[in-house]
């Protein structure tokens, strides 16, 4: 052998590995280990475990006993929030749902349980710590622009952090299992994406005021829309903006635009309020003096229509009786002019000739021009 040195005894071993023993762990110069043997005391040592006298009847009824225990394995439960993937070797055969199941045992079937109603959140634009404040934080430091600065359709830059809760979707769950190596990394990719997309076709303005509302129902939609094109198994339950703002080197300018819009919005509000109570104070002051003009025009034509046939009825006595109708005009012309008037009559009948009468002016004192002082 070209191991072994014609020179040296024989007793003394030559083997290139110097540890006394051949390659295959035996004594010196012996082979590869049989395999009869290594079964030979395999069955021996198996009589030696199991009681004698046992026969291969006793040895079959064992198997079968090892074999049902094997195939008893395979139960499984699944929880009420889960649904379990029946795999046989390695390869999808379906899904089940919640409670107890059953499918082949390792290591020829395996079985996937996914928490297919739970809900998941990713962040955009930042982290949010154990003190719940949020804080951005990127492989590069502290800020993360790459995330939260996006550019919107009139080439302004606008500071957009948000949230998405996704979870798993329940018809779908194969999809969330093998296409998709690492669903949270692709989602957040993908929300990224879509919100990109979205603030690219509004304006600045719009997203910092009335747009807001609308960017969150159409940024999940698209997000669904890419995630389903990828057959990925993922649902997205709901986008929330938590914070949109203009860069922060010009964020103050941006607020005062904003403060500016909100008082013109407030004033105009303010004036429309005014208007609705001062318009309809005008109408009713206004309605009211057209409805006392009114009654003061039918005041005024009744009483000359009153006058006027008053004078007719009295026209047509005087032509029938000149005299009379003037005599009664004229006593009713004088009751009324000396009826509220303090006279004295003197009767020249019975004063007497040659006597002058006597009438006490000072009595008539209080009164001048026909009025009391």
């Amino acid at each position: 052998m070209p191991w072994r040195d014609q020179n040296e005894p024989p007793h003394r071993n030559n083997d290139p590995w110097g540890k006394g023993t051949g390659p295959w762990g035996s004594g010196p110069g012996e082979g590869p280990p049989d395999l009869e043997e290594f079964l030979r005391r395999s069955q021996e040592g198996l009589k030696q475990v199991l009681p004698s006298g046992l026969g291969g009847r006793g040895v079959a009824i064992l198997i079968l006993l090892t074999c049902l225990a094997w195939l008893s394995s395979g139960f499984y439960t699944v929880g009420p929030n889960e649904i379990g993937l029946n795999l046989i070797f390695g390869k999808y055969r379906g899904k089940t749902q919640a409670g107890l199941n059953y499918n082949l045992p390792s290591p020829i079937g395996s079985v996937i349980k996914l928490p297919v109603t739970d809900r998941n959140s990713i962040d955009i634009g930042f982290r949010e710590d154990g003190a719940a404040t949020r804080r951005r934080t990127s492989a590069q430091g502290p800020e993360a622009p790459e995330e939260s600065l996006m550019l919107t359709g009139d080439e302004n830059i606008a500071d957009i952090k948000f949230r998405v809760i996704w979870q798993i979707d329940p018809t779908r769950p194969e999809d969330f299992a093998f296409n998709v190596f690492d669903p949270p990394a692709t989602v957040r990719s993908v929300a990224e994406s879509a919100m990109r997309e979205i603030v690219g076709q509004s304006q600045i303005q719009k997203i910092l005021t009335a747009d807001r509302k609308l960017i969150e129902p159409a940024s999940q939609q698209l997000m669904q829309k890419i995630l389903d094109g990828y057959k990925s198994g993922v649902q997205i339950v709901q986008v929330l903006l938590l914070s949109v703002d203009p860069p922060p080197q010009v964020i103050t300018a941006f607020r005062d635009v904003t403060a500016a819009q909100q008082d013109l919005q407030r004033l105009g509000n303010e004036a429309e309020a005014y208007a609705n109570k001062v318009v309809p104070e005008a109408r009713g002051a206004a309605a009211r003096i057209v409805q006392e003009a009114e009654a003061y025009r039918e005041q005024v034509v009744a009483e000359a229509r009153g006058q006027a046939s008053r004078f007719e009825q009295i026209y047509e006595q005087y032509k029938r009786a000149p005299e009379l109708t003037r005599e009664r005009l004229y006593l009713e012309t004088m009751e009324r002019v000396l009826g509220g008037a303090e006279k004295v009559v003197l009767d020249e009948q019975g004063s007497g000739s040659g006597v002058m009468p006597y009438v006490p002016l000072p009595a008539f004192a209080p009164f001048q021009g026909g009025q009391r002082k």
